[in-house]
């Protein structure tokens, strides 16, 4: 298996905001990038996300235009679905449609044309790496690689072993990780959900029930995350906090709050209204929130200028 001060060449599948993302990330640190895509359209769309992105960049004085140019110049695409572009790897990341049999279709073609001695991850957010990795040749090599979205800016990849995954596998992916300026973790099980997703979504849940049961409306229910527990959050983890707060005082509130927690199993009322509405947040125009007439694309440079400014802070200091 290829060590990680070997790795040359990186393979992305996948042209959309994640991938192109990416391929940004690597060609920054370095790294030869072959974007692959299964239609001209949709790679055509991945090259023009990298130009803006780039020109954004150069704009803020983030970037030169020569260093641009240059990161510019390590990422090509592949003709549209050209599953031998992998052969030229020497790491390949995946991202497909978030669809079991869409995966499985992809892996066992790529796993085939790959080298074999190539490390392959899957940017999931929460599949099976197990069941995806039966589709995969030789899975030994084959692991999660979760980036966060947007993956330019936000640091955790989560990188999960599956059944079958080798451990010098995940530990070349997550070495790889460090490499491109990320702050990795290894999932040691493969659990629905992973761990960003388990805690993210313990979060939504609540915060859905809490508005449900008449507590707090949505503004009420963000700004008392975001300035109290995600103020904490952004620099302590959750056994941090207990243990500055005191285990003996965290004991006492939970022995009659967790009893009063949702426990719901399933999607429901509003929540599920709107999904069947078709309102999805941003991408549609409305969710929770109004995202009408150009909002959404306000919405998402404001949060990304407040990640920036985040990462930023210096939240890693202690590591140094």
């Amino acid at each position: 298996m290829i060590q990680a001060e070997d790795i040359k060449t990186i393979a992305i599948a996948g042209t959309g905001v994640m991938g192109s993302s990416m391929a940004q990330i690597f060609a920054q640190y370095g790294y030869d990038v072959i974007l692959y895509g299964r239609h001209q359209e949709s790679m055509d769309k991945g090259c023009r996300m990298i130009e803006l992105s780039q020109e954004t960049l150069v704009l803020r004085g983030e970037l030169t235009k020569d260093a641009s140019d240059k990161l510019v110049s390590r990422i090509r695409f592949s003709k549209p679905g050209d599953i031998n572009v992998f052969g030229e790897a020497d790491f390949v990341v995946e991202n497909v449609t978030e669809s079991l049999e869409a995966k499985q279709n992809f892996w066992k073609d790529c796993s085939e044309a790959a080298k074999p001695d190539a490390v392959l991850t899957t940017n999931t957010s929460g599949l099976s790496i197990t069941k995806i990795a039966e589709a995969v040749k030789s899975p030994k090599r084959f692991c999660g690689m979760h980036f966060w979205n947007p993956p330019h800016i936000i640091p955790l990849i989560e990188v999960i072993r599956g059944d079958k995954t080798d451990e010098e596998a995940a530990d070349i992916t997550y070495a790889l990780s460090e490499k491109i300026g990320k702050k990795p973790i290894h999932v040691r099980k493969d659990a629905p959900g992973f761990i960003g997703n388990r805690l993210q979504f313990a979060l939504l849940r609540e915060a859905l029930y809490i508005k449900e049961q008449g507590v707090g409306d949505f503004e009420d229910i963000d700004r008392c995350m975001k300035y109290g527990p995600g103020f904490r959050y952004a620099c302590l983890g959750p056994f941090e906090v207990a243990d500055f707060g005191g285990l003996d005082t965290f004991h006492h509130i939970s022995s009659y709050l967790w009893e009063d927690l949702s426990d719901a199993k399933k999607p429901y009322g509003l929540f599920d209204e709107l999904y069947k509405q078709g309102k999805f947040g941003v991408k549609s125009g409305s969710g929770f929130y109004d995202y009408s007439g150009g909002k959404g694309e306000k919405a998402m440079g404001e949060r990304d200028e407040k990640y920036l400014k985040l990462a930023k802070c210096g939240l890693d200091e202690e590591e140094k």
